[in-house]
This record gives C-alpha cells, structure tokens and sequence, in this order.
C-alpha cells in the first residue's frame, strides 16, 4: 500500500492495530499543520470525532509511542502535537503530503 493509500479519507482496511496506527498518524500530522503550521487540514468537528476514536488501551508495538497516546494524549485539544515523540517524523510527512512548494 502506498503512503498515499494510507492518509486516504476512504480506506477501509485492517486490523483494529493497523486501523489505530493509522489514526494516530494521521491525527498527529493533522494536529501538527493546524497547531504549529497554523493550516487546518480537516474541519474542527472532524478532528474531534477522529480523536474520541482513538483507543490508547490498543497497543500498537511501538512501546514508545504507545505510552505517549496513554499518557499525553488529549482528545479535547492538538496541543498533545508539541510533546510527541517523534515529532520530526510528523513534520516530514506533513512537508511531503501537505505543505505547498515554496
């Protein structure tokens, strides 16, 4: 599956830990552009529906991002977006996937 695939509105596939993979990236990249790009990739309505599905009891095999969504996350705000762990890894899909050339 491309990368493409993967922050596609429309996919439906996959385990309930692939699903919650999926959903915490693309939380974080959407958090990421609206808190610290100042850019909304999706409404603020949508956001929060994405957000109260996330399930932090889920374990996805990444230990430490695993805590973090235990212990940082936040459904009520993006701010979480400014302490995540990999942090630079957001960006850089933001930059490929989101940003406009300069």
């Amino acid at each position: 599956m491309s990368l493409e695939a993967f922050f596609s509105k429309d996919a439906v596939w996959g385990t309930e830990v692939e699903k919650q993979t999926r959903l915490r990236i693309q939380l974080s990249v959407y958090a990421y552009a609206y808190e610290m790009a100042d850019v909304s990739l999706i409404s603020d309505s949508k956001f929060d529906q994405m957000c109260l599905d996330v399930k932090p009891e889920i374990e996805t095999g990444n230990k430490k991002l695993d805590k973090f969504f235990k212990t940082q996350f936040d459904s009520s705000t993006g701010m979480w977006i400014r302490s995540h762990p990999e942090l630079n890894n957001i960006i850089e899909l933001y930059k490929k996937y989101y940003s406009k050339p300069s």
